[in-house]
C-alpha cells in the first residue's frame, strides 16, 4: 500500500511537471501542446526509415556539385574575355562603314597657323584664328579649311589617315575639291601628311557657322575617346 501511494504521488508530480513545462513552452513560443505532439509524431514517422549515406556517397555528392559549378565559372570568364576582345579599340578607319556617307576625292594639303601657311606670326592679333572665329585645333575633331561653296563652315568630314575634320576656315587657294588639314607644327605637316589625293566622307553638312562650344562638345564626346590614343601616338 505504501509503495502504491508513493508511485501515485510521483505520477501526479510528474504530470504536474509536464503540464507546467508545456504551459511555459506555450507562453514563450505560441505553440500549443497539441501542435507540439503532432509535430513529434510527424517527425518520428519521417525518421522511421532514415536515408543512409556512406562517406563515398557524400564525397560523390560534393564532387558532383563542384563539377556543376566549374563550367558556369569557366563560361563567365570566357564571356568576360570575349567582351574585352570585342571592346578593344580598332583603327578609326575600320570602326565605321564609311560607304554609307557621300564621298568625294579631293586634294588635301597640311597647314599650320604659322607664317609659312597664313603669313601671320604669333604676335599677330588674328594668329591661329580661323574664318569661323574659332581657334585652330588638332584633336579628335580638327579644324580644316575648305571651299564653303562645296563644304560650308561647320561641315564635318572624315579624312582617312587624318581623322575627323570640321570646316572652320577658308583660303584664297582653297577652291573646289581642295582642302587644308591643320597641324600644330610644320614638321608634322611634312612627316604625317604633306600633300595627298584622298577620298573624304561628308558626315554632316554645315550651316555656315561654328562656335568654340560646338567644337569643344565634339571633342569631349565619349563615343570618340577610345580613339584618342591613336591621335596621340600618331
Amino acid at each position: 500500500m505504501v509503495i502504491l501511494k508513493t508511485f501515485s504521488r510521483r505520477f501526479i508530480m510528474s504530470g504536474l511537471f509536464v503540464i507546467a513545462l508545456f504551459t511555459t513552452f506555450n507562453t514563450f513560443s505560441g505553440v500549443s501542446a497539441a501542435e507540439l505532439q503532432q509535430w513529434m509524431l510527424n517527425y518520428m514517422e519521417s525518421s522511421s526509415e532514415p536515408e543512409i549515406y556512406t562517406a563515398r556517397d557524400n564525397a560523390y555528392k560534393g564532387t558532383s556539385l563542384r563539377s556543376r559549378a566549374l563550367p558556369a565559372m569557366k563560361t563567365e570568364e570566357q564571356s568576360m574575355s570575349q567582351d574585352v576582345v570585342e571592346s578593344a579599340p580598332v583603327a578609326l578607319e575600320d570602326a565605321i562603314d564609311w560607304s554609307q556617307y557621300p564621298s568625294q576625292t579631293v586634294v588635301a594639303t597640311g597647314y599650320t597657323a604659322g607664317y609659312e601657311s597664313t603669313g601671320k606670326n604669333p604676335d599677330h592679333p588674328a594668329y591661329g584664328i580661323t574664318f569661323s572665329g574659332v581657334q585652330v585645333k588638332r584633336d579628335l575633331y580638327s579644324t580644316i579649311a575648305a571651299d564653303p561653296s562645296v563644304y560650308p563652315i561647320g561641315s564635318v568630314l572624315f579624312i582617312p589617315g587624318y581623322g575627323y575634320g570640321v570646316v572652320a576656315d577658308t583660303g584664297s587657294a582653297i577652291k573646289g575639291n581642295k582642302i587644308d588639314l591643320y597641324y600644330d607644327t610644320i614638321n608634322e605637316v611634312f612627316n604625317e601628311w604633306g600633300k595627298q589625293q584622298v577620298e573624304v566622307y561628308l558626315i554632316k553638312k554645315g550651316n555656315g557657322k561654328l562656335t568654340e562650344e560646338e567644337l569643344k562638345s565634339m571633342n569631349e564626346n565619349d563615343a570618340v575617346q577610345v580613339f584618342r590614343n591613336q591621335l596621340n601616338n600618331g
